[in-house]
């Protein structure tokens, strides 16, 4: 009915489909409807390929020669979207909606020496209008600078990227980082997160990647829920978005760096990546109305979903108690909660493998030895090239969720800002951690005169549980993990 509206017929030639196309997404401004329809002419062009949920595959063939006729979205009499100074690819349909100046600080990342190495995605728990509304509210203390849209991957800029957007809860992971939020809830994520929106974003991270030098691994390319907490009480309170429904693997995928390495079991000492198949990975959470903004879960109830994760309990029996991490628990077992992210190791992250029981692997995690069900290695992949972090010496290191420099580095009348380790959290001595990125100099910065702090002291960000956080580069020793793993005797 929309090729008849806009063709007044249905031709066989692909290439006169491009304003049904256009209409399909649903947009209600031109710049949005062309650039859904420019990505679905890119992939007729390229060709794909997939295999269902049910075991079947589907290939659409390539058709390189299919030149759209990209006037007809002219027929759709759809408003122009206003000439903005965005920053976004081509291929991403991208307009400019000032957020609030009471959730930003105007800076000159990264020409002042603040280096951007991080990207964070998140969902708004939230409608794209709805979202995009309350982040250009004067009022509010919190913004993003990227919004994308589900139905079909439009985006609204709302920081330029230069500046500090008041994202993930964490002054210090602000100032490296950019936000992209995403409509949609966390607790109904797989009927929010679309392919039009994957690959959006996918776009967009390319793109901000290439012009900051961001590697596309999981150790750059961040969820909130992986993002450290300040102090004990901010890991607590931090956000566990985009949660298990947002196909990790799918989306590196995307960018053009799955997670790699080869599957099986591995020895005790080395390093492994989580990476359970997503489809086929049916974990059972519990969802509550606290974590269900929408109204579709009345009641706390079980269910079984695809899931980007593994459950981490504290013995290798499926009946052992679930782990709780510290900041949510204290001493009690975990839960299997939609947002308890205290008892799961999530597709990407990397850990050093304690111990090996038949179908269980232990790895160091949150100062403990936790287990995870992996017949076969099914749920890992072998990492190396990383560097694997341990204490220097036999007394627990110190666990920081910040990374700013000493008082006395602070130039006179700026105030320093507190410096203090995670309490409950420590690096044991026996214990073995991956570091995430390289090691980085403290930095703080002040929005009234645009100073820079910079320490002498660096950091290392190491994967210590569900989160990253920081230990300080004197307290531990880097080792590298160049080679590949042994197993019988025949190199892989």
């Amino acid at each position: 009915s929309y090729e008849k509206q806009v063709a007044g017929s249905v031709p066989s030639d692909a290439a006169q489909w491009y304003g049904a196309v256009a209409r399909y997404s649903q947009s209600t401004q031109k710049q949005d409807a062309a650039g859904f329809a420019n990505r679905v002419y890119a992939t007729i062009r390229s060709g794909a390929g997939v295999t269902t949920k049910d075991g079947q595959r589907v290939r659409l063939d390539a058709a390189p020669a299919v030149s759209p006729a990209t006037a007809q979205v002219d027929r759709l009499h759809l408003k122009a979207a206003a000439a903005t100074d965005t920053e976004c690819p081509p291929a991403v349909p991208c307009t400019f909606v000032p957020g609030s100046p009471a959730g930003l600080q105007v800076s000159n990342r990264p020409a002042n020496g603040i280096k951007i190495d991080t990207i964070v995605i998140h969902d708004l728990e939230g409608t794209y209008d709805s979202g995009v509304a309350a982040l250009a509210n004067p009022s509010n203390s919190v913004s993003t600078n990227y919004v994308m849209r589900s139905s079909d991957g439009a985006v609204t800029q709302m920081v330029a990227t230069k500046d500090i957007a008041f994202h993930a809860g964490n002054y210090s992971s602000n100032l490296h980082s950019v936000g992209i939020e995403h409509e949609g809830y966390a607790a109904q994520g797989a009927t929010w997160y679309t392919e039009a929106q994957y690959e959006s974003t996918a776009y967009l991270v390319q793109y901000l990647a290439h012009r900051f030098g961001i590697p596309l691994d999981s150790q750059h390319i961040l969820g909130h829920d992986d993002v450290a907490g300040p102090s004990l009480a901010g890991v607590r309170s931090q956000h566990w978005d985009p949660g298990p429904s947002w196909d990790w693997d799918h989306f590196m995928r995307l960018l053009g760096t799955p997670v790699s390495g080869l599957r099986g079991t591995v020895p005790v000492g080395s390093v492994v990546t989580i990476d359970p198949a997503f489809d086929t990975n049916l974990q059972t959470v519990q969802v509550c109305p606290i974590d269900d903004p929408t109204g579709a879960t009345p009641a706390c109830t079980d269910r079984k979903q695809a899931s980007n994760f593994v459950f981490l309990r504290t013995a290798p029996d499926a009946s052992a108690p679930l782990f709780g991490d510290q900041a949510i628990h204290g001493t009690t077992a975990g839960t299997n909660k939609i947002s308890d992210w205290g008892s799961t190791a999530q597709t990407g992250q990397q850990f050093v493998v304690a111990d090996q029981q038949g179908d269980w692997t232990a790895i160091w995690f949150s100062g403990a030895k936790v287990w995870f069900y992996n017949p076969g290695g099914q749920n890992t992949k072998q990492a190396y090239g990383v560097k694997i972090i341990s204490g220097a010496g036999s007394t627990p290191v110190a666990v920081y969720g910040s990374s700013y420099p000493d008082a006395s580095e602070y130039p006179a009348g700026l105030g320093a800002s507190t410096q203090a380790p995670i309490s409950g959290y420590s690096l044991p001595s026996g214990q073995a951690y991956v570091a995430t990125q390289p090691p980085q100099a403290t930095v703080d910065y002040f929005k009234s005169s645009g100073t820079v702090v910079t320490g002498a002291k660096t950091q290392y960000t190491i994967q210590y549980n569900h989160r990253v956080a920081l230990v300080y580069s004197g307290d531990v020793t880097a080792t590298p993990v160049t080679k590949h793993w042994e197993d019988g005797g025949a190199k892989r």
